[in-house]
């Protein structure tokens, strides 16, 4: 089965005040691209689909344009709430729109409730763990303390006793949007340690195939079957060296895992320099930044009057 693993597209963000909806469409159009071109079975969205939980009415638009698009192709779309989303805003006429495809989940209860599809080797359950806040899940899940660790591995603990259920030889894979251990963070990703400890140890995940993770910005490998896609987008200049792409990936009849980077556009490259104003101003070698969007640090003795001018 081939699918497509892409997270926090953060529809309606914007890069120091400046709109990125521009951006997010030509990110969309490229997903939708690739997902035709690709033949896909499944597209995954890991969470943080909206940048906040009322999003504004551009970034519905997009949304809802791209899911119009993906239910035409024929794709099965499964999406989860991320920490920036409202799970029930998010989660509104899923039932309904999962006649289409759309598969949405959001409601932490059904985490043991698969999407079941099919190919030539038989069944792939995906299960999709949306955010899972401690101090709002941890009744539902019966544990005592407020740490990720302890909510998620409650989670897969359900997700594994289903599949255990399931006929010998299904395939499995997971959706979550976690902190998980050996990840690199960025400076736009928000903090999720209010409520308890915010990392979980990749172990959490054992016993499925694949965990396609989002929360993390920078598409990332921690293990051949535990990959976060990373966003489409770069949204902090601590991002200026990512190369942002989604996860094409390929899940065999053993349930061994090939999967490939697909790049995404880049509307305007991000670049960082240091230096004093004058270098910054005349050296050569800076000429290729001329269409990126900088970030400057000065480093001159006093301050340079008006250096923004």
């Amino acid at each position: 089965m081939r699918f497509l693993h892409t997270s926090d597209w953060h529809l309606g963000r914007s890069l120091h005040r400046v709109s990125l909806h521009d951006a997010q469409a030509a990110f969309l159009d490229h997903l939708v691209a690739t997902a035709r071109d690709e033949r896909v079975d499944a597209v995954l969205v890991s969470g943080d689909i909206y940048d906040r939980a009322v999003p504004p009415l551009p970034a519905v638009e997009l949304y809802d344009d791209a899911l119009h698009r993906l239910a035409a192709l024929g794709v099965p779309t499964l999406m989860i709430s991320g920490n920036h989303d409202s799970p029930r805003r998010l989660g509104v006429g899923a039932r309904l729109i999962e006649r289409a495809g759309i598969h949405l989940r959001t409601d932490p209860a059904a985490v043991a409730t698969p999407v079941v599809l099919s190919d030539r080797h038989g069944d792939v359950a995906f299960y999709g763990l949306p955010y899972l806040e401690p101090a709002l899940v941890r009744d539902e899940f019966a544990v005592e303390t407020t740490a990720h660790a302890a909510v998620l591995g409650a989670a897969m603990d359900r997700v594994r006793a289903d599949l255990a259920a399931r006929p010998a030889g299904t395939r499995s894979v997971v959706l979550a949007h976690a902190f998980v251990t050996g990840g690199q963070p960025s400076d736009s990703e928000r903090d999720i340690t209010v409520g308890g400890a915010a990392a979980v140890p990749a172990a959490v995940f054992d016993g499925v195939h694949y965990a396609a993770l989002g929360h993390l910005h920078g598409c990332q490998t921690l293990t051949s079957r535990l990959r976060y896609s990373g966003s489409p987008l770069a949204y902090s200049f601590s991002e200026a060296a990512h190369r942002k792409s989604l996860w094409l990936v390929d899940l065999d009849a053993r349930g061994e895992i090939h999967a490939e980077r697909v790049d995404c556009p880049v509307p305007r490259p991000l670049a960082r320099v240091r230096g004093r104003l004058e270098t910054l101003l005349t050296d050569p070698a800076l000429a290729r930044h001329e269409d990126a969007w900088v970030e400057a640090t000065l480093t001159d003795p006093a301050r340079p009057d008006e250096p923004m001018t």
